[in-house]
């Protein structure tokens, strides 16, 4: 019901409109897969801006050197930062806390760098980026790009809760588990948590990297400046005020991310003044002292009680 009602909204939304929720759309997309990491599986991420740059920068590559349609390049974006992730989660399997944070951090931190080097400037564009032509709405939709782009990240969005929720709920999603609760039980219980992990990563990666290839459709941009690590505090801090180890908490997230941007500014370069510091913590201590189980437990206390 939810969905459907959703999917009405471009029938009376204008094209701002519909470009903000379409970033609030993409930000939940986002958090959800921070969330499997994060909230699932207890490897603390502080680099996730990096896949989201991955996928961006992957559909924008396809797009504006290949001639790839915008849609065709999400997926292969998808693939890519699952093979990112994979690749980055596997060599740090030993570590953990406070020195896999680092390690991460410092993927975030480095790749807005590595896309300016001048050996590849070529494809990424440098400081300057790559701009995206408006595309023409496939398939011969009576619809304008704004209604196609909301109802087709509406779309991701649904597919990806689904996969998620049943990943989560089957065998993949209770070793991450069991792997987050008791490292030692579940290794005794037969479970490879090396495998396990490697996976939440890549999973975890390639959810972003598909949100990012939406952003970057979405703004018909992208540039190094766009993707600072102040964008992966921001998805962190979002899981946490949505829900950690819960889907609904990353819609609560997204809006929470998307009010931010729109007070801060609209890119997380911006979140690098002060008012980004002071939101940011402020946030984190509100959160931990109030709601540590974020939105999505308020809103199920509240559930229960209407019942």
């Amino acid at each position: 019901m939810l969905v459907l009602a959703a999917a009405c909204v471009p029938l009376t939304a204008s094209d701002f409109e519909l470009f903000t929720l379409t970033n609030v759309l993409i930000y939940a997309i986002a958090l959800l897969g921070v969330n499997v990491l994060v909230g699932y599986n207890g490897q603390i991420s502080l680099g996730h801006g990096a896949y989201y740059a991955i996928g961006a920068y992957t559909a924008a590559i396809l797009v504006a050197h290949f001639a790839v349609p915008h849609w065709a390049a999400i997926p292969v974006a998808g693939a890519i930062s699952l093979i990112a992730g994979f690749a980055f989660g596997f060599p740090l399997l030993r570590l953990g806390g406070m020195h896999l944070a680092m390690a991460t951090f410092a993927l975030g931190a480095v790749v807005p760098i590595v896309v300016k080097h001048s050996q590849i400037e070529h494809w990424t564009g440098g400081g300057q980026g790559i701009a995206l032509d408006k595309p023409e709405v496939p398939f011969d939709l009576p619809l304008s790009f704004d209604q196609w782009l909301y109802l087709l990240t509406l779309f991701v969005l649904v597919l990806s809760f689904a996969i998620a929720a049943n990943l989560l709920h089957g065998r993949i999603g209770r070793a991450i588990i069991a792997i987050r609760d008791s490292p030692i039980a579940a290794e005794a219980a037969g479970i490879d948590a090396a495998y396990y992990k490697s996976a939440a990563f890549g999973i975890s990666a390639m959810y972003v990297g598909i949100a990012g290839a939406l952003a970057a459709i979405a703004l018909q941009y992208v540039a190094p400046g766009l993707f600072g690590v102040f964008l992966s505090f921001g998805f962190l801090i979002g899981v946490a005020v949505g829900g950690f180890g819960s889907l609904s908490g990353a819609i609560y997230g997204a809006v929470f991310l998307q009010l931010i941007f729109a007070f801060v500014g609209s890119t997380a370069q911006t979140l690098h003044t002060s008012n980004g510091f002071l939101i940011y913590g402020l946030t984190l201590i509100l959160v931990i002292r109030f709601i540590p189980g974020g939105i999505a437990s308020v809103m199920k206390r509240l559930a229960r009680q209407t019942i």
